[in-house]
């Protein structure tokens, strides 16, 4: 009897197979949403990026698991009281969904894929925090099986997926990335208080460990967000990526920002120069001069950058630079403010001082790296009585009222552009008899203030 032989797969059809076996874990949920909800996609983080984004997976079908270490905001998402920076439509959503989900302090029980979104703060020296993002990879590195996805959405300098957190996966499991797990970097990208830049709408650079990997994490976010997303040619280019975006604001930030005061001292308006600068149609974007960066991102990327430059033998002096430049402004606006007021006579030693605003972002109340608490700093450093008011963060306002923050002092600042601020009137000064003011995000018409006898001074104008 002839024997049949036995048909012998190339390396290639394997690797077809294999990465067919890949995309196949998430691809169902673009059809198939009943299908979805036998798999499972854990959030870690559940700030401004995590939770909206667990939102999407819920939306896409999938049961999803929300971890945050935090345990006052676990109970509070498990009651259905969702957080302030949750935009309209994710937050009536929530409101309807959130018993579908579940929340917790600790990873329960495995999950086909594991999304990161943890801070990445820096130390007091500035130097790369990692201790959440390493902190968060322990906590999920137990509950890695074979086919299981993890992605990191958290922001990192090149590297750091790759020498930190893929080992430790591979120590605790015994697997390796791309044999037996899918692994994958898709930097974060939202912006806070944005109705029409989402979570789900902004495109997505994505990172991973080998083909396998690419078809898993393709799959997963084609799935759950409608934005384009670019394949990277590895994860080192993804995490680059992020770095790019933030520090190019940072720098033409701090471009605009010393042109402001050097042309406060030329008595050139900057916001003009700016204007005008705008109307060439090519090669100009324009940056705009303020009391200071914050946020989570801006202010911190570049110090990664500068770190993983350093670790190469490389010195980022324009990056220090433009860091130092930004660092510099809350005290400048303290300095104009200062100024002003000696000008007429009064010195700001034991002066109350209004402080309106103290989140980073127009009608955000995110506190996060925000220069409205370096300029509450400064102002007591030189001495002032200082009362600030923010209507969306009134837990951490001295005054619980506009009126009662500017009744009794001689000055002002604003220092975050809210609505409410940018509707402020010179009537409502001089009720209070406050006839100088520094806007710090020039959001007040200048004309205005000056023709009602008020001193007005703005960044570069």
């Amino acid at each position: 009897m002839k024997k049949i032989a036995t048909p012998v797969l190339t390396e290639r059809k394997r690797a077809q197979r294999r990465n067919a076996s890949a995309k196949s874990i998430f691809a169902h949920a673009k059809n198939d949403r009943a299908r979805s909800r036998n798999y499972t996609v854990t959030v870690v983080g559940l700030g401004y990026v995590g939770l909206p984004l667990a939102l999407e997976a819920l939306k896409g079908g999938y049961t999803v698991h929300g971890v945050d270490k935090n345990r006052e905001l676990v109970r509070v998402l498990s009651e259905g009281r969702a957080p302030a920076h949750l935009e309209e439509a994710n937050l009536r959503f929530f409101r309807r969904r959130y018993q579908d989900m579940r929340f917790s302090e600790t990873v329960l029980r495995p999950s086909d894929a594991y999304v990161v979104c943890v801070p990445t703060p820096v130390l007091p020296d500035k130097t790369p925090d990692l201790e959440p993002l390493l902190g968060a990879t322990k906590l999920i590195a137990p509950h890695v099986r074979r086919g299981t996805l993890v992605v990191i959405e958290s922001t990192v300098n090149p590297g750091v997926c790759e020498e930190f957190v893929l080992p430790i996966i591979e120590r605790e499991t015994g697997l390796r990335a791309e044999r037996d797990f899918f692994f994958a970097h898709c930097p974060e990208r939202i912006n806070p208080g944005d109705p029409r830049w989402t979570v789900a709408t902004i495109p997505r650079v994505l990172g991973t460990s080998g083909k396998r990997s690419d078809a898993a994490a393709l799959s997963l976010y084609e799935s759950i967000i409608k934005a384009p997303i670019t394949l990277m040619s590895n994860i080192k280019e993804a995490e680059a990526v992020k770095m790019v975006e933030n520090t190019f604001r940072d720098i033409n930030i701090a471009f605009v920002n010393e042109l402001a005061m050097a042309f406060t001292k030329a008595g050139i308006d900057t916001m003009n120069v700016l204007r005008g600068a705008s109307t060439k149609p090519f090669g100009f974007m324009a940056h705009y001069p303020g009391c200071g960066v914050g946020g989570h991102c801006i202010p911190v990327d570049p110090y990664y950058l500068i770190a993983y430059g350093h670790r190469n033998g490389f010195n980022h002096r324009f990056l220090e630079v433009a860091r130092e430049i930004n660092n510099h402004m809350p005290e400048y606006t303290v300095s104009l403010l200062t100024e002003r007021l000696a000008k007429r006579g009064i010195d700001i030693r034991g002066k109350k001082v209004a402080l309106l605003g103290l989140s980073y972002k127009k009608d955000v109340p995110d506190l996060r790296e925000s220069p409205a608490l370096d300029i509450a700093e400064a102002l007591t450093k030189a001495g002032a009585v200082v009362a600030t008011y923010d209507p969306l963060v009134l837990g951490r306002s001295t005054a619980k009222s506009l009126d009662e923050a500017l009744d009794g002092a001689v000055g002002a600042i604003v220092a975050t552009n809210h609505t409410v601020f940018g509707e402020l009137s010179p009537e409502a000064l001089l009720r209070h008899d406050i006839r100088v003011i520094v806007d710090g995000r020039n959001c007040l018409e200048k004309a205005k203030f000056e023709s009602a006898g008020i001193d007005y001074s703005g960044i570069g104008r």
